[in-house]
């Protein structure tokens, strides 16, 4: 466990902190996790909506479960642990979030610079062609189809099997590589390749602070532990270092 004000110091000594944060920051914000208790897979196969092969077989199944799913993202408001990231970075003491979410909150509560592991809900790309456009270019005509060359539409997120985007996740290392302060928050730590980020970081001698409502593989590695909902401890953490 730790506390606020090893935090705090924690933050005001670092050189270059970076947030990594996974579908937990959003929880607050009404969007359910994957894997916990009550996640999206304890309802769903993966294997059927978030696999190429699931959209191939059957893409009108696939894009009407995400229609949904896009509905409830963009009626989601932020939260306060959106907001304090957005905070941090406006004050110089955040440089980067990385973020394995597809939701764009960190955008919509002011972060600049996130970097999108897995992709967003705001763009969609062309199996055929591989150009992408905004996703409110689908309309109530399922599968979608692209307006250059025909070939179908699918959402712009990775899906279980797909590798990361070499630009994006190379963009993320070079953050980690320079960060000596990595805020874990809300990550189930278990989805690679992105997992490995918390433990590059540790590698390079960088300070690991984690912020869960449960403990995860990343909790043997971190120098603080917080056990609480993100948006309960940043509010502490804003307030106690007057931000």
């Amino acid at each position: 466990m730790g506390s606020i004000s090893s935090f705090i110091n924690l933050l005001f000594s670092s050189k270059y902190t970076v947030a990594f944060t996974g579908s937990g920051v959003s929880a607050e914000s009404g969007i359910p996790t994957f894997r916990g208790k009550k996640g999206i897979w304890k309802r769903i196969n993966p294997d059927t909506v978030a696999t190429r092969e699931g959209f191939l077989k059957n893409p009108v199944f696939v894009w009407k479960w995400y229609l949904e799913r896009f509905k409830t993202l963009e009626g989601a408001k932020v939260n306060y642990a959106h907001i304090a990231l957005a905070k941090l970075e406006k004050k110089g003491l955040l440089k980067a979030v990385i973020t394995q979410n597809i939701d764009g909150l960190h955008q919509k509560a002011g972060s600049k610079k996130v970097i999108e592991l897995h992709g967003t809900v705001k763009k969609v790309k062309c199996l055929k062609c591989g150009k992408k456009f905004s996703s409110s270019i689908v309309s109530n005509t399922l599968p979608p189809t692209c307006p250059k060359c025909g070939g179908l539409l699918r959402p712009d997120v990775v899906w279980f099997g797909e590798p990361l985007p070499e630009k994006t996740l190379n963009e993320a290392f070079q953050e980690v590589s320079k960060t000596d302060l990595l805020i874990v928050i809300g990550t189930s730590g278990t989805v690679m390749p992105a997992a490995m980020i918390p433990y590059l970081a540790k590698q390079k001698g960088a300070k690991i602070v984690e912020v869960n409502t449960e403990e995860t593989p990343i909790t043997a590695i971190a120098d603080l532990f917080f056990k609480e909902p993100c948006s309960i401890l940043f509010r502490k953490l804003m307030e106690e270092a007057k931000i």
